[in-house]
């Protein structure tokens, strides 16, 4: 048994348990004792309402860095549908932008609840006309106004908008959804009374999977996530039973892949609710029928496995609360999902999926405890010797290998300064040696097998739960109570350029932020042009995208960052381009663009005076609206003004 190496280290090692202590959680039944009850038909649908009506997303699909916070509606495949008001209430806000929702309407009810439509393509009634208004008051098409109760009163099925592709749409819908007054967004469907939308089919299951989640765990003998996944794709709504009894032990987490459609719709959805028993007994569910916005959102990269997500391509659900998992969707007992295995115990497991609609799919496997033994298997294929670490919670997992028949079995080494550690496999898989140690214990600066030794490349750990700072020569982080979902073993690097900047990566984009860390940069030299010169994420192959930053009287510029990336620091002098590409209808539209620092404003002036453009960042789109009835004629000498986020500026004269 492997014993720590650095004098004062929290933590176990070896093949004892690992602590697996976490902070507290609430579970659902608190946010469901404050949850608003809806009479079905109280709302109306707002898309074509006692029609057939097909989603093309519905509430909690796990998207690649947020839950869907609503329901996609399909518009046919085109814009300018109308929007109709799904209950009595008043327009209590209302935003245009190019990104995000694009034009959104807000609608607040008596019942205290907000029915939310976005993506439109124009607003309709007394409210466009004070949106114009304001906006030409402001000089900016971008604008967001909240308006006091009873200003602008809208009746159920009064239209209010028209439906559009705005905003950070993929394609023609409107998104809808209802909110409460601290923001969470509710899944419309679980009230019912929406014959609009028939869905008489169960989710689909695509794999499950099981996971150790301790140094002591095993699936299948090993320390690895097993995938087991049908041979044939089972029907909507049809048990899968798995025939294998499948053997573990310790602490282990089950997970789940799978969809769900609607009647007559092919496009995938999300699973709404997942259940689990433990013989016979309940044991797991999780309802994504409400979550916090924005932040609860964000969730989920935590709420799947990130790291098989961006490796694997499989979308694999927890089914156990994780550490940092504040949601509260959950119903669980004291172990919060987790499934404690012991050997000779038989456990009988049931995973339900369900829909909205509360079509159901059951899943059904047999685990066996078995306890760890050393066992070693070999294999020719092995030849030469190789030596490679991974860094998964707070374990680390060396495997090596040698094709020398005493190498089998023996130990390795892990090192810091003048201190060794021996560390006994825990088992040898087809000639690879597996060790398993508890990071907690202290971080080794290199590991060693035989004749090979390899650098340890994370640096620090950052515990979760509280602000930490870290600092080398070249950067310094800081890391708030929430950013982190739970330790983070850090790697930070740097690698001068010849221009005299740098090539900064800072930790790895396989593993989530929940909110943003604050990121310093210092180079070598300051910027000649500070204005001009900001950070920007960066690929070894010359892509880049903004991030921004500000500088400091020392030389060093300090951002916030979402995600962990590789960074550099760039100048940007070239001022934006943009040309008048059409007339349609009497109406202006350019085409415009930047390399690098991305467009920040742009402004129209015809004789001086101030004409409203909307933008429409994907299609890299600004165009003049017919409805506009307060800017001037489009006619004489004029004059683009596009300024780019670095502050250059290109002035384009126009006859019209």
């Amino acid at each position: 048994m492997a014993l720590a190496f650095l004098a004062g280290q929290p933590g176990r090692v070896g093949g004892q348990e690992a602590d697996t202590a976490e902070r507290g959680h609430t579970v659902s039944e608190l946010l469901r004792a404050g949850r608003p009850t809806v009479a079905p038909g109280y709302f109306m649908f707002p898309i074509a309402p006692g029609k057939p009506n097909f989603l093309a997303g519905s509430m909690g699909e796990l998207r690649p860095n947020h839950f869907h916070g609503g329901l996609d509606i399909k518009t046919g495949g085109g814009v300018n549908q109308p929007v109709y008001a799904a209950a009595d209430g008043y327009i209590s806000r209302l935003k245009q932008s190019s990104f995000g929702y694009g034009n959104v309407l807000y609608i607040t009810h008596s019942n205290g609840l907000t029915t939310v439509y976005g993506h439109l393509n124009e607003f309709r009634g007394p409210v466009a006309a004070e949106l114009l208004r304001r906006q030409y008051d402001k000089q900016s098409y971008e604008l967001e106004a909240f308006f006091e109760k009873d200003r602008f009163p809208v009746k159920k099925g009064e239209v209010v908008a028209l439906s559009g592709n705005t905003g950070g749409s993929a394609g023609p819908h409107l998104h809808w959804e209802v909110r409460d007054a601290q923001d969470r967004q509710y899944n419309p469907l679980q009230w019912g009374g929406f014959p609009e939308i028939q869905d008489h089919l169960g989710p689909i299951l695509q794999a499950f999977a099981l996971e150790p989640l301790g140094i002591e765990a095993r699936v299948k003998k090993v320390f690895a996530k097993a995938l087991f996944v049908p041979k044939l794709q089972p029907a909507p709504g049809a048990t899968t039973t798995w025939a294998d009894t499948i053997s573990a032990f310790g602490t282990v987490g089950l997970l789940v892949q799978g969809f769900d459609r609607f009647d007559n719709a092919w496009n995938k959805n999300g699973i709404q609710r997942v259940t689990v028993t433990v013989n016979g007994q309940p044991f797991y569910q999780h309802n994504i029928d409400a979550v916090p916005f924005p932040t609860g959102t964000r969730q989920v990269g935590n709420f799947v496995d990130f790291l098989y997500q961006n490796t694997q391509g499989r979308t694999l659900q927890k089914l156990w609360v994780d550490e940092g998992n504040d949601l509260q969707m959950y119903t669980t007992g004291p172990t919060k999902g987790r499934l404690n295995v012991e050997a000779g115990k038989v456990y009988n497991i049931d995973i339900t999926l369900a829909d909205s609609y509360n079509n159901q799919t059951p899943v059904h496997l047999v685990v066996r405890g078995e306890q760890p033994e050393y066992f070693k298997t070999r294999s020719a294929a092995v030849k030469k010797p190789a030596l490679r670490f991974e860094v998964t919670r707070n374990l680390l997992k060396a495997v090596a290998a040698d094709p020398s028949a005493d190498s089998v079995g023996a130990n390795l080494t892990l090192l810091r300064g003048n201190r060794r550690l021996e560390i006994r496999p825990s088992y040898t898989q087809n000639s690879e040696n597996v060790y398993l140690y508890d990071l907690r214990a202290g971080l080794p600066d290199s590991i060693r097998f035989g004749s090979i030794t390899k650098k340890f490349d994370r640096q620090v750990m950052i515990p979760s739960g509280k602000e930490t700072s870290y600092a080398t020569a070249h950067l310094n982080l800081i890391f708030g109570p929430e950013t982190l979902f739970g330790n983070l073993y850090l790697s930070t690097s740097f690698k001068p350029e010849p221009t005299g900047s740098g090539f900064w990566t800072v930790g790895s984009p396989l593993l989530p932020l929940y909110h943003t860390a604050t990121l310093t940069l210092k180079p070598a030299t300051p910027p000649t042009d500070p204005a001009r010169t900001a950070i920007y994420a960066a690929t070894a192959k010359g892509g880049k995208a903004y991030v921004g930053g500000k500088w400091d009287d020392r030389g060093q510029i300090t951002a916030q960052i979402r995600q962990f990336a590789s960074y550099r620091i760039l100048r940007d002098t070239t001022a934006p381009r943009g040309s008048l590409i059409g007339r349609a209808g009497g109406q202006l539209s350019f085409s415009v663009g930047d390399d690098m620092s991305g467009l920040a404003s742009y402004r129209l002036l015809i004789g001086g005076k101030f004409r409203m453009l909307r933008y429409e960042h994907k299609k890299a789109l600004l165009f003049t609206v017919a409805s506009d009835t307060l800017g001037p004629r489009l006619h004489g000498p004029a004059e683009l003004r596009l300024t780019d986020q670095a502050g250059n500026e290109r002035v384009i004269p126009l006859s019209l």
